[in-house]
């Protein structure tokens, strides 16, 4: 009898022990499983959330001789690792190459890939150029824009309103170079000169 008391005593404890061993496991995969859940966090997380964001940002790309390029500023930006994208709010592009006229160009909201170096502008596109000794003061107006600001050239495959002096010029698709300060429309293009003072 007394040995009868004393297995049942020694099954009690082993079931008890059991229990706390996979109580100590089952806690620590559980431990594991939010620290690594922290550290995603910590690191950005999935690729396709924003890692960072930047209120009220301005970005200064330079030429080889240390003189600023042109300048890349907006309301806010946030920043995409999958693909290297940032998306703007209000975003401002200043062309300040050495010996071109100063070129701006605003927008509603836009896309910068950095791989890339280009700048997709959307909504209210507005550019202005203005006058130089040389060229009339330049208006373009849009809905869409694709800037490639190393090269200095603008696109769209959009309508087009511009004004070149007192001129108006209208057209579906433009290309233009302020490098050479050549400016092409692909199709459908409409020019209006007012009369000439007399």
């Amino acid at each position: 009898m007394v040995n009868y008391k004393r297995t049942a005593h020694r099954w009690k404890l082993l079931s008890i022990m059991m229990i706390g061993v996979f109580c100590a496991f089952g806690s620590f995969w559980l431990l594991q499983v939010m620290e690594s859940d922290e550290l995603d966090g910590r690191l950005g997380g999935p690729g396709s959330e924003p890692d960072y964001i930047v209120e009220n940002f301005s970005f200064v790309r330079m030429t080889q001789d240390g003189k600023p390029s042109y300048v890349v500023s907006g309301k806010r930006l946030a920043h995409t690792p999958m693909g290297d994208v940032s998306v703007v709010e209000q975003p401002v592009v200043q062309g300040m190459t050495p010996g071109r006229p100063r070129m701006t160009v605003v927008a509603d909201r836009g896309r910068i890939y950095h791989e890339e170096h280009r700048v997709d502008l959307l909504g209210n596109v507005d550019i202005q150029r203005p006058a130089t000794p040389t060229s009339e003061a330049l208006r373009v107006r849009t809905q869409a824009l694709t800037v490639l600001p190393d090269e200095e050239i603008m696109k769209t495959d959009k309508p087009v309103e511009m004004q070149l002096g007192a001129a108006t010029v209208r057209g579906t698709g433009m290309v233009a170079n302020n490098a050479t300060q050549k400016l092409h429309l692909a199709s459908r293009g409409q020019i209006v000169y007012p009369p000439r003072q007399r």
